[in-house]
């Protein structure tokens, strides 16, 4: 088959890209052109206007969990647990402070919010959602979605989901967002007025279907990769550190038991009494203490598991169960689909020029049905072949300003999507750091004390 034209192999190929970590200048500034941009452009869907909410500082909180009864759309009783959220000015507007809001919202509210913002941001690392029911438990910990101690956990992964997408230059001024934290009613209503689940359900069969791009752009690959060994490196840290948690706790809970023994034993010495009696106390406060050291430990299981989260959403690899279908809207998996369907419509309109140069010379260079019928009925008549080559030249005039519009399509997507992972490499490079050293500086303290 004859190959495609100089410029459709040109257009195939994908924008000047610097290895990963080695941005150029116009990607730094890409995030602070679209905030400046969004904020100009105060008409745009679902974005915010300059007098809006977004510019002004406001506080966001979880403040309470609540469990509640009530009917689901089988009509069926359930249980499930509501989230009060609370935001705050902390400037005055014009002489007038601006009352706080608060609403109550359900896990499943949440997920319909980060489902919108997959759709309509293709090109950002959306922060992920705490997890639904735990996981890496150990013997302690319920795994049970209601269990207090989860749910607590919980409406703090919530209040950081929240945080995440308001400190966000684009996320933050979505007018979803902000009726997502200022109308309890009809919110639902005005999220599906938007038509998200249609444009999702038009991309979905393609995005789970099974492809090879011919020309993978190297830096998604890369990141694919380091994805893959991210989350397999903190999955591999959270089991370690449920299976030390297990025994740590087993080791100090029977110290539990030489207290009592002392206790008792202190009893039946009158000499010894004293110190007996002294020495049972500090077992039991040793095997006390461990309660408190796991709860701060726990806290930073959490800090990790937003990151092992993070790297689902940016491969969109299924992970224990957590992923829903709207979750292969993924940066990386996007840009797969995206960088196909420009391949694709390269390699078809190849096919149309072919098709076009071997009418207009009469000769046919590969095996075609029409060939054959060709040899068996006769020649086409001049004016039939004139057009048919009509209709080709008007496909591959078509075509090409599809292919056109594609790549400059994927360009732009490149450059937006790589901007934003490399400000959540700078997040993600702070934030580790900091839960890195601050269990470090925990376990030294706890270790000192054991000392004394």
């Amino acid at each position: 088959m004859e190959q495609a034209s100089p410029d459709s192999e040109r257009l195939l190929q994908p924008a000047t890209l610097e290895p990963l970590g080695h941005p150029d200048a116009e990607l730094e500034s890409v995030v602070g052109e679209e905030a400046e941009g969004a904020r100009e452009d105060g008409s745009g869907d679902g974005k915010m206007t300059e007098n809006n909410f977004w510019l002004k500082k406001i506080e966001i909180s979880v403040s309470e969990a609540e469990k509640r009864t009530g009917r689901n759309a089988m009509n069926m009783q359930e249980t499930y647990t509501a989230y009060l959220i609370e935001t705050r000015s902390v400037e005055h507007i014009d002489g007038q402070s601006v009352l706080t809001d608060s609403l109550w919202r359900r896990y499943s509210e949440f997920e319909l919010l980060r489902n919108y913002l997959l759709v309509y941001y293709p090109h950002i690392v959306v922060p992920p959602l705490p997890e639904k029911r735990a996981e890496f438990v150990w013997h302690k910990l319920s795994a049970d979605n209601m269990d207090p101690d989860f749910v607590e956990r919980r409406r703090i992964g919530l209040e950081n989901f929240l945080l995440r997408v308001a400190s966000h230059p684009i996320l933050c001024r979505d007018r979803i967002f902000y009726l997502f934290l200022t109308q309890e009613g009809n919110w639902k209503e005005t999220v599906n007025e938007t038509g998200f689940q249609l444009k999702a359900d038009s991309r979905l069969k393609a995005l789970n279907a099974t492809f090879r791009v011919k020309n993978p752009d190297k830096r998604f690959t890369e990141l694919k990769h380091y994805s893959d060994e991210l989350q397999s490196v903190i999955s591999h840290l959270l089991r370690v550190r449920a299976r030390v948690a297990d025994r740590l706790y087993g080791v100090y809970k029977v110290h539990g038991n030489y207290g009592r023994v002392f206790s008792e034993w202190s009893a039946i010495e009158k000499e010894m009494g004293d110190g007996l009696q002294s020495a049972g106390h500090h077992m039991d406060v040793y095997a006390s203490s461990i309660d408190d050291i796991l709860e701060d430990e726990e806290h930073y299981a959490d800090q990790l598991k937003e990151y092992l989260f993070y790297a689902e959403a940016l491969r969109a690899k299924q992970f224990s169960g957590r992923l829903s279908s709207l979750e292969k809207w993924a940066v990386c998996r996007k840009h797969e689909l995206m960088q196909y369907d420009l391949e694709m419509a390269a390699q078809d309109l190849a096919s149309k020029k072919q098709q076009c140069e071997e009418l207009a010379t009469g000769t046919v260079r590969t095996f075609s049905l029409k060939g054959m019928t060709t040899k068996l009925f006769g020649q086409e008549t001049p004016e039939q072949r004139e057009a048919r080559i009509k209709v080709l030249e008007e496909q591959i005039n078509e075509g090409e300003q599809q292919l056109k519009s594609k790549n400059l399509e994927g360009r732009e997507f490149v450059k937006n999507a790589w901007a934003d992972i490399e400000r959540f490499k700078e997040q993600k490079n702070r934030d580790l750091k900091e839960a890195l050293i601050s269990y470090a500086v925990m376990q030294i303290s706890m270790c000192k004390k054991r000392i004394c």
